[in-house]
């Protein structure tokens, strides 16, 4: 009888913890790629790949939810600047629960080595709009390659930290990695997406935020977005395309936007054959 007791519960529990880990899979299985993106130029065509679309209007902002390779995506405009891509992300997460989110679009070149089309996996991104000056008196100019860059703030669990930039997630970078070799307009390399509020058109000062910040490219969402994922544990990579490049004044093209959603629509299903193993 004790022997038989014992059995029932160890049949029971044996029942229970199936159950639990077969809802935790799904679960989360269920947990989307966020896909993010400012303006129409780098999000309508990763809008049409996905099946099953739904649009969503979220206390203003868009979204497109749907599946890939029948996993779920979901396509999101954060529209332009660092306050907009913080409220984007934060809804995203609050709304969607996702697995992951890529950051992706367009920008200008930093680095001489870069060119348009080529295209920058950010193994982090930094704000470059944080810095403090020293004292100066009132007549003595304005000195601004003085300027010293400053952490950031970021609550973490509850928990402020200070951090000089936002790592790309190791997965997410590994996945972008593996599809490389299939880019054709440009090359692909690792380096630091910087972003801030600013468009900067002087050489000199593309030149110190190179040299300072140490940044591949410039634009207005990226470590915005990485901050807020960070803040609440959802992995994060930044990718960013030389739509144009002041260093080798190369003009804005449309087309870049296209490209860079092709690389990162090829880096989700690397991504999602990850996720489904």
């Amino acid at each position: 009888m004790k022997k038989s007791f014992l059995a029932v519960i160890l049949a029971v529990l044996m029942t229970v913890l199936f159950v639990g880990c077969s809802k935790s899979k799904t679960e989360e299985s269920s947990k989307p790629i966020v896909i993010q993106g400012a303006m129409d130029v780098e999000t309508e065509n990763l809008v049409k790949q996905l099946k099953n679309v739904e649009e969503i209007k979220y206390r203003g902002w868009k979204f497109w939810k749907g599946t890939i390779d029948e996993f779920p995506v979901v396509v999101s405009k954060t529209e332009i600047g660092m306050t907009n891509a913080a409220v984007s992300t934060l809804l995203a997460i609050e709304k969607f629960n996702p697995r992951a989110i890529i950051n992706q679009g367009t920008s200008g070149g930093h680095a001489p080595d870069l060119h348009r089309y080529d295209i920058v996996i950010g193994k982090k991104s930094v704000n470059f709009g944080s810095f403090k000056s020293d004292r100066s008196e009132y007549n003595k100019g304005i000195h601004s390659e003085k300027w010293i860059p400053m952490d950031i703030n970021v609550n973490v669990n509850g928990e402020m930290k200070e951090v000089k930039d936002f790592k790309g997630d190791a997965k997410l970078i590994s996945a972008a990695k593996s599809v490389a070799n299939s880019y054709k307009k440009g090359k692909v390399v690792e380096g630091v997406i910087g972003s801030a509020d600013q468009w900067n058109r002087e050489l000199d000062r593309i030149k110190w935020l190179n040299e300072k910040y140490g940044t591949s490219v410039e634009e207005m969402e990226t470590a915005s977005a990485a901050q807020v994922a960070k803040s609440c544990n959802v992995p994060f990579l930044g990718i960013r395309i030389l739509s144009n490049s002041e260093v080798h004044n190369e003009d804005y093209d449309r087309n870049s936007g296209v490209y860079c959603q092709d690389f990162v629509l090829k880096t989700t299903k690397e991504l999602i054959k990850e996720y489904s193993k």
